[in-house]
């Protein structure tokens, strides 16, 4: 029976931690970031890991640039 305790505890970490991303990414749509939910835990994962957020930040806006590069340099040679 102290097994199942321990189990009972987790799910309430579990679920407050889902609430606080549901939150986050309510936040993200609101400020128009366009990330999806696995990549904004993702770059939560990170924060919490020590990466400093304005240098993620500057690191994802960088990428899109790429991307879109990327992306029009293939539909010129399409």
């Amino acid at each position: 029976m102290a097994n199942s305790g321990g189990a009972g505890a987790a799910a309430p970490g579990r679920r407050r931690r889902r609430e606080t991303m549901d939150v986050l990414l309510e936040i993200s749509r609101i400020l128009n970031t366009g990330l999806d939910m696995e990549t904004l835990s993702i770059c939560v994962r990170l924060c919490e890991q020590g990466i400093n957020p304005e240098a993620l930040s500057s690191v994802v806006k960088e990428l899109r640039k790429a991307t879109e590069a990327l992306k029009a340099a293939e539909n010129m040679t399409s």
